[in-house]
């Protein structure tokens, strides 16, 4: 197992972090303009990693979206953030934007010695990177957003946005096309210079934005769901294919999800909602997600909204697939793109075409938690769960797939474009509806006002409208 290299993310950070205002990202003097590409590399997977898809416990996009799904729950006293206690003074997206600097930077350098490889990688991560703030915020910096002469960039439609994702990661395929040159190897954190699968998750990237356009204005979901479709062709075949980065779990090496549910941390804990449906499902999954409780054993799950409980253990954390010190993160999954599939073969042929496509997607993700998916416990779950109808089969993909994408900032998007998994908003809340994007930072607004910055927690992103 690779040992993570703390002092290069570090200096990194040092340089990403300097300072918060977003003018500040384009007059960074630390900037890592001549540091090598096998240097930047690891150094930026690990921030994207730890920082944005493994969150931390103040404020992290993934920890946030999963309290609103209402996978995790905060054993304190509302309203907290699972109690939607968002605001604009606690957000802010100065870890994001510097990763996109520095994701440039490796570009260009990388381009200019002719190292495609490590270009392609750049333009993919950027577009994940990128992909995830406008998710989150709509209409936010972009073209403008990194260029070092202009310290109030406007911001940018999301729908260009999104055809500048697609428009990078075409970019990025180009590039694997391309003599790989200097090429990744165990600097590559996710697939240790596998190029093939690079490639692979530029595709199914890809596919998962077109269905996120499926309601969008302008556009349609059986044209979505033929771009996903031709996109997937040529994406994730395999678990073994999925975008995933591993932790040692060594001290000062740990998952962030270990870091993040410590029972010092804030008394991060599972929900009821989830303990709740996997109970009621008898699914096998259950004990591999989560832990019984310390205090009095079997599965509880926390009401959000409720008192405090002086007794944190009495309800189940994460176990250690997801939340060992060694566990991994996962960025892109085969998983999602079975399910993206699924929902894609659903808006054009119907329920019983994804019908199979649908259990796969549920049998790959039993064996990815180790799981026999050809035992007793799993048939008789695809018994009770496996068939599809026309009434029941687009909130059955989305469930299983929330499920799949566990801790997954995907899950909110989801549930924002198709309503399901079924939420009720909950008790004692700072908004009495689920906020269905995230203010824009205060560090933003006074630094580069812009009209976009009228919108609230309850204003819906461009395609969710």
């Amino acid at each position: 197992m690779k040992k993570i290299n703390f002092l290069i993310l570090f200096v990194f950070f040092i340089s990403a972090n300097g300072c918060k205002k977003f003018l500040d990202v384009n007059k960074n003097p630390n900037n890592p303009t001549e540091v090598p590409e096998s240097i930047s590399l690891p150094a930026v997977e690990t921030v994207i990693a730890t920082e944005i898809v493994g969150g931390n416990v103040t404020f992290g996009v993934s920890t946030t979206t999963s309290y609103w799904t209402q996978q995790l729950a905060l054993n304190q006293e509302q309203p907290q953030i699972d109690g939607y206690k968002i605001t604009t003074d606690g957000v802010d997206w100065y870890f994001l934007y510097p990763t996109i600097k520095n994701l440039q930077l490796l570009s260009t350098k990388a381009v200019t010695n002719s190292n495609y490889a490590y270009a392609g990688i750049a333009e993919v991560l950027s577009a994940y990177t990128m992909g995830i703030i406008t998710d989150l915020w709509g209409d936010v910096p972009y073209s403008q957003a990194l260029a070092s002469d202009n310290i109030r960039p406007t911001y940018d439609k999301q729908e260009d946005i999104y055809k500048g994702l697609q428009a990078q990661l075409d970019k990025a395929i180009e590039y694997f096309g391309k003599p790989a040159g200097l090429a990744p190897g165990s600097d590559d954190y996710i697939y240790a210079g596998d190029m093939d699968k690079w490639k692979k998750f530029a595709y199914t990237l890809k596919a998962r934005y077109y269905m996120h356009l499926t309601k969008a204005p302008g556009y349609t979901a059986a044209a979505q769901a033929d771009l996903a479709l031709a996109a997937l062709q040529n994406g994730f075949g395999s678990n073994a294919d999925e975008a995933s980065f591993a932790y040692p779990g060594t001290s000062g090496n740990e998952s962030p999800w270990f870091q993040n549910t410590l029972s010092g941390a804030g008394g991060v804990v599972l929900s009821s909602t989830l303990i709740d449906s996997l109970v009621a499902r008898n699914d096998p999954r259950l004990p591999v997600i989560a832990a019984e409780a310390a205090t009095g054993g079997g599965y509880h799950g926390r009401i959000i909204g409720t008192g405090a409980n002086p007794d944190p253990d009495a309800y189940s954390r994460i176990n250690d697939f997801y939340a060992g010190a060694a566990a991994s993160v996962y960025i892109l999954t085969y998983t999602e793109a079975l399910f993206l599939k699924a929902e894609a073969t659903l808006i054009k042929t119907g329920f019983s075409d994804a019908q199979p496509i649908y259990q796969a997607g549920i049998k790959a993700h039993m064996t990815k938690l180790g799981l026999n998916a050809s035992s007793p416990a799993v048939a008789a779950y695809l018994v009770k769960r496996g068939t599809l109808t026309a009434g029941n089969a687009l909130q059955r993909i989305m469930e299983e797939k929330s499920l799949a994408d566990f801790l997954s900032v995907e899950n909110y998007n989801d549930w924002r474009r198709t309503g399901f998994p079924l939420l009720t908003p909950v008790q004692h809340s700072y908004y009495p509806a689920i906020p269905v994007r995230f203010p824009y930072p205060l560090t933003s607004i006074t630094s580069n006002p812009q009209p976009q910055q009228s919108a609230t927690v309850t204003t819906p992103v461009w395609w969710d409208n």
